[in-house]
């Protein structure tokens, strides 16, 4: 009997054995799989997700829009060229005139008697001149009888020479006075519109310009406008001659008045950091008036391969700007260099070659190299990265 009771004390023993591994394992399985579990979740949450877009290529020309001011093709002040008073005027704003039209007239009662008297000093030349002359002829005559000395006949030759002096002098008084007075009338220099008129019958009028004289009136030829634009120095080197641009006024909604590009200054104003460049508008009916605010459109070649990118994708580091593309699931920080900034992108022009796909909203602690979890982007996610 001894032997069975012994194997049934083994086979209690082994059963309850089994019974505390089966509580064991019932208890540590489920730790274990949540053990598992959680290390799995912890290591895919460490794996940053990211939404990509891709930089979008610049087109080849640019519409630049730019302030504009809008000048005659010509345009000249016109001053009084002799003292006076003014006599009439036969012009006001807005008259059209043609070259050598008669403006006004001016009284020049000074001039005139100066001219009187130089005319006078000039007959008494010319009479001294002409009596010299006669007596310059008989001594040399009577020379060549020795009926008068060589030193007589040498101081009427030499007053014939300073009488002639004289009359020329006076002569070209004269002229001068007679050009003078032909200054009493004001005559337009070109085709053109009286735009201002300064002056009036009686009023005193002095020759010469500056601040103290007054201008009489101001013509300009509208026919053709120069349109000055100040450049930006980035858009210089494009701002060639040749380029066609468009003015757009607000009096105007919705017509745009065709330009080109005839010349630029050649130099950067150190002020502005600007290039002045000049457009030639045809305005043969006269709408567009001079002295007005315009925009223009200049259609600017892009001369270097640039990109596009949200402003959302840029990564400041104090290395410099970056953007973080992905690739395989590696990101990889790429430096760039931006030119204009549109508010919700910005222009990439060194940096990129097209082909990469960027982070939109990168975390500040992504590293070169680092994995990363590519996603879906959600509709306004590609809204936002759109810039809409």
């Amino acid at each position: 009997m001894e032997p069975k009771s012994s194997k049934r004390g083994w086979l209690i023993a082994v059963l309850a054995v089994v019974v505390v591994v089966l509580l064991v394992l019932s208890g540590i399985l489920p730790r274990v799989k949540a053990r598992a579990t959680l290390q799995r979740e912890t290591a895919e949450m460490a794996v940053p997700s990211v939404v990509l877009v891709q930089p979008k290529p610049t087109p080849g020309a640019e519409d630049l829009v730019l302030p504009a001011n809008v000048q005659p093709y010509i345009y000249a002040p016109i001053y009084a060229r002799t003292n006076g008073y003014l006599k009439k005027w036969y012009v006001d704003i807005g008259a059209r005139v043609k070259r050598g039209q008669l403006l006004a007239e001016i009284e020049t009662p000074e001039v005139d008697q100066q001219l009187q008297s130089a005319r006078a000093n000039l007959a008494t030349a010319e009479a001294n001149f002409n009596l010299a002359q006669i007596t310059a002829t008989r001594y040399s005559d009577l020379l060549k009888s020795d009926s008068v000395s060589k030193q007589e006949t040498d101081n009427a030759v030499g007053a014939l020479a300073a009488n002639k002096a004289i009359v020329e002098a006076d002569r070209a008084n004269v002229k001068q006075l007679e050009a003078t007075q032909s200054f009493q009338k004001i005559f337009a220099p070109f085709d053109g519109i009286i735009t201002n008129r300064n002056t009036d019958i009686g009023a005193l009028i002095s020759s010469g310009s500056g601040a103290a004289t007054t201008e009489l009136f101001q013509i300009a030829q509208p026919s053709k406008l120069r349109v000055y634009v100040n450049v930006p120095q980035i858009y210089s080197q494009s701002a060639k001659p040749g380029l066609s641009a468009d003015l757009v006024m607000s009096e105007f909604p919705g017509r745009k008045f065709p330009g080109k590009l005839v010349r630029t200054a050649d130099a950067i104003d150190p002020g502005t950091r600007t290039l002045l460049v000049e457009i030639s508008v045809d305005n043969p009916t006269n709408t567009l008036l001079s002295g007005s605010y315009a925009e223009v459109h200049l259609k600017v070649p892009n001369k270097v391969s640039s990109f596009m990118v949200p402003v959302n994708t840029l990564l400041f580091r104090s290395e410099g700007l970056r953007v973080v593309g992905v690739a395989n699931n590696k990101a990889s920080l790429i430096p760039i260099t931006i030119g204009r900034d549109y508010g919700a992108e910005v222009e990439v022009i060194a940096g990129l070659t097209g082909a990469e796909s960027v982070v939109i909203n990168p975390p500040d602690s992504i590293v070169d190299g680092e994995t990363v979890r590519v996603v879906q982007a959600s509709s306004g996610q590609q809204q936002a990265a759109g810039g809409k």
